[in-house]
């Protein structure tokens, strides 16, 4: 049978009630709102997010009752249904009310539990996150699906409350009114966990702030490195140039003399050359701060290996008494003494010597200037380091050893040389001849980082330019 209520708050100056009575019909609900009215300049209750009030909820079966139309149940029921004794009235004081919607949410990401974040938002109406209402200051809060809700976690590192914001499908993209989005909140604040939720979810990586700055911009800024590496794992553009100098990250590191953020960048192939609004480098930025260390990193090293790949001797140096480190890598991990050695330029490599190189320095394959005579058949080279106590007993990362790439190269002369320097000959006899092993492609890869590459079969042994290559073999020549 149909039943006739009527809600009424005890409160009566705090709650608005919509519709306060009416019939429910049989089989059938009715959605009742029930609104605070939250003073300007006033806290929130002291039960918050609970409520503590009581409500007053009388009821009665009235038989034959019928609503034709559910808008005519607002306020519709006589008020002397609930109060004729013939009735059976039910009264209920056991109402039990939680306050929800955006301003709660707000206010509960900045300082409530994560239980009670989750209570709300499970018990809160969908369609509450797109009705704009006003946050404890009075300000609009937006139509952003919990954007801003979002922030305020982020920026205070609550991977939980982020994690369950993002569940309920929070917005990952700033909000027009605020400055920063969630991404730039998170890495300012170094908080790398929310950082990579925030990624996981689909947000923009290379996303701007309202004055036109990426996270990356902001994690280099703020020497955020763990910060910096997930943003350039996860693909942030590390070219790109902030709106009010157009400076990018490899800029503001060279700026602040961040050595490992500059390496970091280089690392995942910032651009050294592009300049800002003020027509600046990055090199030129650290050296106006006095960075001395970024030089070789920057510009120096670059010119080191540039004319050392060359064979210039007396460019490489004046680059060296202009303050390059003589044993520094290029982008690509290899030294001066790397690039002479493969080029087979014995006076560069005599002069880098005398200027006290490492002559066993390792590029990130762990290849020797040995490795890269030996490979690209540089006798003379080769003779030179063997004499000057290069070691020849040296492996690869792969556990290669020069007297092995020699052998499967077949060049007799240099393995001897090898032996006569003391490597062994055991370490060749497991490795097949006339068939260059899986190890031995070392050049071709080499060959990509230097120009002018040209790959060519020969029926015998030959100089070219410096180096040599026999048929069979993957060397280039140059």
């Amino acid at each position: 049978m149909p039943v006739a209520f009527r809600l009424q708050p005890m409160n009566k100056a705090r709650y608005t009630i919509r519709p306060q009575s009416g019939i429910i019909s049989p089989l059938t609900t009715v959605m009742v709102e029930i609104t605070y009215d939250f003073p300007p300049n006033s806290s929130f209750p002291g039960s918050f997010p609970y409520c503590d009030d009581s409500f007053m909820l009388h009821s009665v079966v009235v038989p034959g009752a019928a609503v034709k139309n559910p808008s005519s149940t607002h306020d519709s029921v006589p008020i002397d249904w609930f109060t004729t004794r013939k009735k059976q009235v039910f009264v209920d004081s056991g109402i039990k009310v939680m306050f929800v919607g955006s301003m709660v949410i707000t206010r509960l990401v900045k300082n409530g539990p994560i239980d009670e974040i989750r209570d709300v938002l499970e018990k809160s109406d969908p369609d509450w996150k797109t009705v704009d209402s006003v946050d404890e200051e009075g300000a609009g809060l937006e139509r952003a699906h919990l954007r801003m809700q979002l922030e305020d976690a982020a920026a205070s590192g609550d991977s939980l409350i982020v994690e369950l914001l993002l569940a309920h499908q929070a917005n990952t993209e700033r909000s027009e009114s605020s400055t920063w989005g969630p991404l730039h909140l998170a890495t300012g604040g170094g908080h790398v966990d929310v950082l990579k939720l925030l990624l996981l979810k689909g947000a923009n990586v290379n996303a701007i702030t309202k004055d036109g700055t990426t996270s990356l911009h902001l994690a280099v800024k703020e020497r955020r490195r763990d910060c910096a590496r997930v943003l350039l794992m996860a693909g942030a553009n590390p070219d790109v140039g902030n709106l009010a100098d157009n400076e990018t990250a490899l800029h503001i590191a060279s700026a602040h003399g961040d050595d490992n953020m500059v390496k970091l960048l280089l690392l995942k192939g910032a651009n050294k050359d592009i300049r800002n609004r003020s027509r600046k480098t990055a090199y030129d930025l650290a050296n106006e701060h006095g960075h001395t260390r970024l030089f070789d990193a920057l510009w120096l090293g670059d010119r080191l290996c540039l004319a050392a790949r060359k064979g210039e001797v007396r460019t490489v140096n004046r680059v060296l008494e202009g303050g390059a480190i003589i044993n520094g890598q290029d982008q690509h991990g290899w030294t001066a003494l790397h690039r002479a050695s493969f080029k087979g330029y014995t006076d560069v490599v005599r002069l880098l010597i005398e200027k006290s190189v490492n002559i066993d320095s390792r590029d990130g394959d762990g290849y020797t200037a040995l490795h890269c005579a030996v490979e690209s058949g540089n006798v003379d080279v080769l003779e030179l380091l063997v004499k000057k106590g290069a070691n020849v007993k040296a492996r690869t990362n792969k556990g290669v050893t020069a007297i092995q790439i020699a052998d499967s190269l077949n060049y007799a002369g240099i393995t001897r040389i090898l032996i006569n320097g003391g490597a062994s000959k055991d370490e060749i006899k497991n490795v097949g001849k006339h068939s260059p092993p899986a190890f031995v492609n070392k050049t071709g890869r080499r060959s990509d980082k230097d120009t002018g590459l040209m790959k060519k079969k020969t029926t015998r042994v030959k100089a070219f330019g410096g180096g040599f290559e026999r048929s069979g073999s993957p060397l280039a020549m140059f």
